[in-house]
């Protein structure tokens, strides 16, 4: 998919170092999807792809000074830190396992504890500050590893203050993961949306890329909006409009309603001269007037029926009247 277009209309490009900071308030805007910490899922799909915006946090976060790991698995490194400047790629700290993962070359280029092992040591990592891992993609992962392993190590780097020399709110880990929804069925999408908090599902129109962004907190119902938005060749954010803010009344983004009357095979509703007929209709079970009149009043010549029943030989026939013993 080729890069969203720039915003037009003299709209001001959001810098990367922006917002950063910014808590959860009334006016959230997508600079604040690192602030808010935790795992953030960012959704594509094959019409709207999602690591242009990925390496957009990631230029984000490092601007900010934090600490930016990153697990390549679908691209090689070269590609990945295609657009970033100097700056930019000196902070980043890349784990390649794309080039051979399996280490089948015996080059002793590959990281031989694996995605999972890289995980976890940055579970148990006891430096000072922030820090922001990618994984780019989680639906690699997923397609390599036991889905419930993973969703524990990802439950693990959520709660980074639990961990030793995490002391403060402010130096949990941010886990930003590349999810191609379209690759999975629903039980592990919906393990993965339990664990987030924050989801962005990308789409859009035309050249307008657009975020419908689920924001969970803790003791709080989630909030749900739609961002607007294009990224620049730099890999900054444009911002270029936001939907108003509302509680989640619907099912998830990635799921739209069917009208269950399309495609049907018959008609749901009839016409007048169908009613007409229908309602002058009499239905066998229906008991009429007309039915009532011909079983009482029986016309002369009528035959009456009888029942006429001759016991054969084997008969049992008891002559004791069966409820003697009652005293009636």
């Amino acid at each position: 998919m080729p890069r969203p277009s720039p915003g037009e209309g003299g709209q001001s490009a959001v810098t990367p170092s922006e917002g950063v900071g910014k808590g959860w308030g009334p006016h959230l805007e997508m600079e604040s999807l690192l602030a808010l910490g935790g795992l953030v899922l960012l959704r594509d799909s094959v019409e709207w792809e999602g690591r242009s915006l990925l390496k957009a946090l990631i230029k984000k976060s490092a601007l900010s000074g934090e600490q930016v790991h990153i697990l390549g698995c679908e691209v090689s490194e070269e590609e990945f830190r295609e657009g970033f400047d100097s700056s930019i790629n000196s902070q980043l700290v890349y784990h390649d396992f794309f080039r051979d993962p399996l280490n089948w070359s015996k080059t002793g280029d590959a990281i031989p504890e694996g995605p999972l092992e890289v995980l976890r040591a940055m579970c148990a990592r006891t430096g000072p500050g922030p820090a922001t891992i990618a994984l780019d993609s989680l639906s690699w992962l997923l397609l390599h590893l036991p889905c419930t392993t993973l969703c524990q190590t990802l439950h693990a780097l959520n709660h980074m203050d639990s961990c030793p020399g995490n002391s403060s709110p402010s130096e949990r880990m941010r886990v930003l993961g590349l999810l191609h929804e379209e690759l999975h069925g629903p039980g592990p999408l919906a393990a993965l949306s339990t664990l987030a908090h924050t989801e962005v599902t990308l789409s859009g129109t035309g050249d307008q890329a657009s975020a419908c962004i689920l924001y969970r907190r803790p003791q709080q119902r989630p909030i749900r909006k739609t961002q607007w938005f294009s990224i620049l060749p730099d890999f900054s954010l444009d911002v270029q409009g936001v939907s108003p803010l509302k509680s989640q009344p619907h099912p998830d983004a990635y799921t739209s309603p069917v009208d269950p009357t399309t495609h049907l095979t018959f008609n749901l509703h009839l016409s007048k001269k169908e009613k007409e007929a229908k309602e002058s209709l009499t239905l066998p079970f229906q008991f009429s007037s007309e039915k009532q009149h011909a079983l009482l009043c029986r016309g002369l010549g009528q035959a009456t029926s009888h029942i006429f029943y001759e016991p054969d030989a084997y008969a049992d026939l008891d002559q004791e009247d069966a409820d003697d013993d009652l005293d009636i």
